[in-house]
């Protein structure tokens, strides 16, 4: 089985790699690894660069994890393309990482991971970064 891990350069993305490569270890599974930009946008920090991309393979690499990384373009729904992702490869597992939001901001332009936790059909691990203080 696959374990699926949501994965933005961020405290977050990195929190939920970490875990996802500590559950593939633990598991004996392998991980896709998500890193899902918005198709058209011109630049987007969401995309790992082609050195990140490196990177992150050699630090499952290093776990003793199978990784791949997957970077389809998503145009209307993130939620939707990261569960039929999910469907696509029978994950085991799903992992992503939280951010704090304000309740206003959580109704104005909602929540992925909240969306994430209700929708999907199978186990979701939702995790924060660690405090760098």
């Amino acid at each position: 089985m696959t374990i699926l891990i949501g994965y933005l350069p961020t405290p977050e993305g990195e929190a939920a790699l970490d875990a996802g490569i500590a559950e593939g270890r633990l598991r004996r599974e392998s991980i896709v690894i998500l890193n899902s930009p918005r198709k058209g946008a011109p630049v987007d920090p969401a995309l790992a660069s082609e050195d990140q991309v490196a990177e992150l393979l050699l630090r499952a690499q290093a776990a003793g994890v199978e990784a791949t990384i997957r970077q389809p373009g998503h145009t209307d729904d993130l939620t939707d393309e990261f569960i039929d992702i999910a469907e696509e490869i029978d994950a085991s597992l799903i992992v992503i990482g939280l951010r704090r939001r304000s309740q206003v901001g959580k109704f104005i332009l909602g929540s992925h991971s909240q969306r994430i936790l209700l929708q999907a059909d199978r186990p979701v691990l939702a995790v924060k970064a660690g405090d760098k203080s």
